[in-house]
């Protein structure tokens, strides 16, 4: 544009990340229905999961049932590509191969979300691939339930995503100590980030249209964690990951873990939109028995 002899320099050139990003933090009503559609159609095809899953299986004979089932249910699309990790595979964070045979004695973790109106769910899940979970395996599921329970609980507004991450790594590390993973103090060793072997990622992330969404973490100082608000949609992901070339004890090497559920921030709390996949031992081991 001519600006003529105004004296005034080009018009600047403003990179609308920053208010497009905030406007998709906070959801309106709409879209909070939309997630919560996502998010029913999601947990309804993990319980399947757990229902359909057989020994000598490859992961991606279960990947195309739970895309059966998202579509089936009137899902547009997935929301990202599914992991579906059985045995060590589920050490490998974003492991997307699917392409090993599923034995009894493993565990899988399902990591998928359907997309409806283009806003995404995100659930992860574990289960044995047989009946039972192991001693060894229900040890290390019942640490990180421990961990993402807790974890939801601190989810209201005033609350920071720092805080919920600090606190699974605390509930983490001392898990890790009861394992027999680690030793010391719990303060020394997370100031050491003795447990990031174990936990490497962060304990959430933004959800909506993307499923890491936009939208600022920080305030305008990077140590200033921005406090949780009402219409705000995160998830709520702890995990330990022992890979066979670990130094966790022999017994623990290739268990992969990781619980998952979308919150919604409340005027008075949260509520979980995915609450209706079963996460509870007993409840798993009732959909594989």
């Amino acid at each position: 544009r001519r600006l003529g002899r105004t004296g005034r320099s080009l018009w600047p050139i403003l990179d609308p990340n920053d208010v497009l990003g905030e406007m998709r933090l906070i959801k309106s009503p709409n879209e909070v229905a939309c997630l919560q559609v996502a998010a029913t159609i999601t947990a309804q095809a993990h319980t399947d999961a757990m229902r359909y899953c057989k020994p000598g299986m490859v992961e991606f004979e279960l990947e195309a049932a739970l895309f059966h089932s998202f579509r089936a249910a009137g899902a547009g699309r997935l929301g990202y590509g599914s992991i579906v990790a059985s045995g060590s595979n589920a050490c490998v964070l974003h492991y997307t191969d699917n392409q090993t045979k599923m034995n009894e004695n493993d565990l899988i973790l399902i990591d998928a979300g359907a997309e409806f109106q283009y806003y995404t769910a995100d659930i992860t899940r574990c289960f044995p691939v047989g009946s039972r979970f192991s001693p060894e395996q229900r040890e290390v599921y019942q640490s990180v339930l421990l961990a993402q329970k807790e974890c939801v609980a601190m989810a209201r507004p005033g609350r920071t995503l720092k805080e919920i991450h600090e606190h699974a790594v605390e509930v983490l590390t001392e898990e890790l100590k009861r394992l027999k993973v680690l030793k010391g103090t719990t303060s020394s060793l997370i100031k050491a980030e003795a447990y990031r072997p174990y936990y490497p990622h962060g304990t959430g992330h933004w959800l909506g249209m993307d499923v890491h969404d936009v939208g600022r973490y920080y305030e305008q100082a990077y140590s200033n964690s921005r406090k949780l608000k009402p219409g705000m949609v995160f998830t709520v992901e702890p995990g330990l990951y022992f890979g066979e070339d670990s130094k966790a004890p022999a017994k623990l090497k290739g268990i992969g873990i990781r619980i998952e559920d979308d919150v919604l921030i409340t005027e008075k709390g949260h509520q979980v939109l995915t609450s209706a996949v079963p996460k509870e031992i007993e409840e798993i081991e009732s959909f594989r028995g």
